[in-house]
């Protein structure tokens, strides 16, 4: 329980609960596969919509630390740069104390993220108007670029009616991607100057979608796994 703002020491560890929604999904789950760059970040990211007959849709969504070198994580080239807001948040201990996890967790804003790097997306039907692997790459994509690169953008504070940013449905060009150790179809966005992005129909009813920021691409393996 939460007082005044104040989380107990003895709060429960939210990742915990998050994995076990994330085993619940009876759906495959695709992932980037194991790699020594990437930690998959501790919380996974759901969402979902409803109607009369049940869940529309539902998605999961992926995010990772990334270690610029990963032979040496203690290495201080791997860090970002901090505002001292920031690293004071990490650092100071509060007068009450907080739980274990919480400061393990705090530690991982030290260092560059991938932020909802992967999403796959169930749509219980697939012919809706955004349950196509275009719509949702290029919803995944503009997704990215409006809470990732706004500075990069010259985007303002709060919502903006410039689009003129956005990806286009003409920038989607066929492509290959290699999921679960063999190459398959699908599609791919290589025209961005912040971000690459491409996705995949894992069935009839499923969805994934990968985005990555251009400047991370040559420390990936960007092949994909389906999560076991």
């Amino acid at each position: 329980m939460e007082f005044g703002g104040v989380l107990p020491i003895d709060a429960p560890d939210p990742s915990a609960a998050s994995e076990a929604r994330l085993r619940s999904i009876d759906f495959p789950v695709m992932q980037l596969v194991p790699q020594p760059s990437l930690t998959r970040m501790p919380i996974t990211g759901f969402s979902e919509s409803t109607g009369t007959g049940g869940f529309d849709h539902r998605t999961v969504s992926f995010s990772y630390t990334l270690w610029r070198y990963p032979d040496d994580r203690s290495d201080p080239r791997n860090e970002v740069e901090l505002d001292a807001a920031t690293r004071r948040a990490i650092e100071e201990e509060p007068p009450w104390g907080r739980p274990a996890w919480l400061v393990e967790q705090a530690q991982l804003f030290r260092y560059p993220m991938l932020q909802e790097a992967v999403r796959t997306t169930w749509h219980a039907d697939p012919r809706a108007p955004h349950g196509s692997l275009e719509a949702q790459l290029i919803d995944h994509m503009n997704h990215v670029l409006r809470n990732q690169f706004r500075e990069q953008l010259g985007l303002p504070t709060g919502p903006t009616r410039d689009g003129s940013w956005q990806v286009r449905p003409s920038a989607v060009a066929t492509g290959t991607m290699r999921v679960d150790e063999r190459e398959i179809n699908g599609i791919r966005v290589d025209t961005d100057p912040f971000v690459v992005g491409a996705g995949f129909r894992v069935d009839p009813h499923v969805v994934c979608t990968v985005v990555l920021p251009r400047d991370d691409l040559p420390l990936l393996d960007v092949s994909l796994a389906t999560l076991a």
